[in-house]
């Protein structure tokens, strides 16, 4: 009686997927790699998510301005 409610615990739980990729603040490792501030472009990532899945109005030009500062400068 105890091992068919074992069984039948085991099914009803379900199963948490494992993440292929390494994750930071939230996004994908490899969205914050070589910003000058990590936590804040995770943010703006996440803020303008939320936005699109609900649907509304997204500043393009301030996300793209945001994220060009974020963005680390390159030696020549």
């Amino acid at each position: 009686m105890i091992r068919i409610w074992e069984k039948v615990q085991r099914k009803k739980q379900k199963r948490k997927s494992k993440r292929k990729q390494p994750y930071k603040y939230g996004v994908p490792a490899k969205y914050t790699k070589g910003s000058k501030n990590p936590k804040k472009k995770a943010a703006e990532i996440k803020r303008t998510a939320k936005l699109y899945k609900a649907g509304k109005k997204i500043n393009l030009k301030a996300v793209e301005k945001s994220r060009v500062k974020q963005a680390k400068k390159r030696r020549k």
